[in-house]
């Protein structure tokens, strides 16, 4: 093996342990960049014991070694006050750093707290359903289904809600993961710096189908998104009490649809839990039952 391909894959097993959080740590928003810092300077800081204590273990085997006849052993050594306030002054300073950056940084990001921007927000609510995610613009009267479209550089408020288990909505790129609960609401403040399609997804275990109860997010220029959002008021059926009730209904791997003529009292309906429900446990082919196991 040529020293390139040796070095490739050390740079490939180095980075594997990564693969999985290339969303959280390639931010385009910024609560991602917040979210991504707070997690460098905890690794950082936390790396002042670590790296020591591995290169004090590594300096001790090798100096203490049954070849080495420098070596002092004194087994009757028992106490150091120099020696004690060293030890356990590290540890109270790399604590009071990390709980520091933990007490601020879950201040500023606050999930209620709204971002600062000189442009209003654009309103969404947001329900989870079994198992597929309903977006809901309720200033606009239209609503989409696994596919969620909002503007570049302007904040977005959320409204979220469930329409029974217990539920986590997550844009790992954009960052903030939060909870969705039948009977209450939960808000979360985001915002897309850049166009481009991030990956979202359910951080919640809630049945059968959660594996795929996945979605798409269309950051786009704000023009592009008024130019959307003029031709989505004509598009899909309408979403009434009707077709909620049929949309509710357990379903998984669900494509992305668009409705219109959104009832504004649908969202409100879902959260006092007067809106029809899902119907429960269905039998699938081979007598199992696709019921969603409790999500907390």
């Amino acid at each position: 093996m040529t020293f390139t391909s040796r070095r490739s894959l050390g740079v490939f097993a180095l980075a594997l342990p990564l693969a999985g959080c290339g969303g959280v740590l390639d931010p385009h928003g910024p609560i991602g960049i917040s979210e991504r810092l707070i997690l460098i300077d905890s690794v950082a800081i936390m790396l002042v014991i670590v790296i020591p204590v591995i290169v004090a273990t590594l300096g001790f085997a090798w100096w203490f070694r049954a070849s080495n006849t420098r070596a002092t052993y004194l087994p009757y050594w028992s106490f150091s006050g120099q020696l004690e306030l060293i030890v356990w002054a590290i540890p109270a300073l790399v604590i009071t750093f990390l709980g520091g950056i933990a007490w601020f940084g879950s201040h500023a990001l606050d999930p209620f707290r709204p971002l600062e921007s000189n442009a209003a927000p654009v309103e969404i609510q947001v329900v989870s359903l079994d198992w597929k995610w309903l977006f809901i613009y309720p200033n606009d009267g239209v609503a989409n289904i696994n596919q969620l479209i909002i503007p570049t550089g302007v904040p977005v408020h959320f409204t979220l809600t469930s329409s029974g288990v217990m539920n986590s909505f997550f844009v790992p790129q954009l960052g903030s993961q939060i909870y969705t609960m039948a009977g209450m609401t939960s808000q979360l403040s985001l915002q897309a710096d850049e166009p481009g399609d991030y990956q979202g997804i359910s951080a919640q275990f809630s049945g059968d189908g959660f594996s795929d109860m996945r979605f798409v997010v269309h950051a786009m220029s704000p023009d592009d998104y008024a130019k959307w959002l003029a031709s989505a008021k004509d598009r899909g059926p309408v979403l009434d009490a009707t077709a909620y009730a049929a949309l509710a209904q357990q379903s998984s791997d669900v494509k992305a649809a668009a409705y219109h003529g959104v009832d504004a009292k649908l969202f409100s309906s879902i959260v006092d839990e007067t809106a029809p429900a899902s119907g429960g446990a269905q039998e699938q082919p081979g007598g199992h039952s696709s019921s969603p196991a409790g999500g907390g």
